[in-house]
């Protein structure tokens, strides 16, 4: 059964992301969703399994959205440093306009379960192959140096965005993120270019 596209499945997942901002991933019931969510404890379990199934989904369902915009905006690009401006951007902004989001997968989903980190790991993977794809565009454009270890580079592209918003968030949003685009755009072009 595809749940993505009833209602009370996207209101059940709005509801965990608020729920566990608030409470963290370990204080937050499955009957404290269903009540933000303002369905029957029994509801959840029509949809998910356990908690640890409403954080993996809630995951997929933003990330996927996320993944598919990311894609779009990025193809109307040419240039393989537009495109990496594109998708630092538009990563800031997803969690600049969803503060609880940015807490959930900035703070919450850095669990120490193997097998959650497992699943997160592999709806991670679509975001990944973006910006190998990005680098590969750059390496084929000339603006890349042509001998880059392509996993090496995107976990230095990931971990850099990632780090970011995570400092961010841990400072409480105390300063603009989006400023920080370019500074960061230019440390990735400049430490890749030929």
């Amino acid at each position: 059964m595809n749940n993505n596209n009833k209602p009370k499945y996207k209101q059940i997942i709005d509801a965990a992301v608020t729920v566990i901002a608030e409470n963290g991933y370990h204080a937050s019931q499955v009957s404290k969703i269903a009540k933000q969510a303002s369905v029957a404890d029994g509801t959840i379990y029509l949809y998910f399994k356990n908690k640890e199934d409403i954080l993996v989904s809630l995951f997929q369902e933003k990330m996927g959205q996320f993944i598919v915009k990311i894609e779009k905006e990025i193809s109307e690009l040419s240039n393989a440093e537009d495109k990496l401006r594109r998708l630092i951007t538009m990563h800031f902004n997803q969690l600049v306009d969803d503060h609880d989001l940015a807490v959930v997968t900035q703070l919450e989903l850095r669990q120490s379960n193997k097998d959650l980190r497992y699943k997160i790991n592999e709806v991670l993977k679509g975001y990944l192959q973006i910006i190998d794809q990005i680098v590969e565009i750059g390496m084929e454009q000339g603006i890349f140096r042509e001998e880059l270890n392509k996993k090496l580079v995107r976990q230095m592209i990931f971990g850099t965005i990632d780090e970011t918003v995570t400092n961010w968030v841990m400072k409480d949003q105390k300063y603009d993120l989006l400023a920080q685009v370019d500074g960061i755009h230019r440390l990735i072009v400049h430490g890749l270019a030929k």
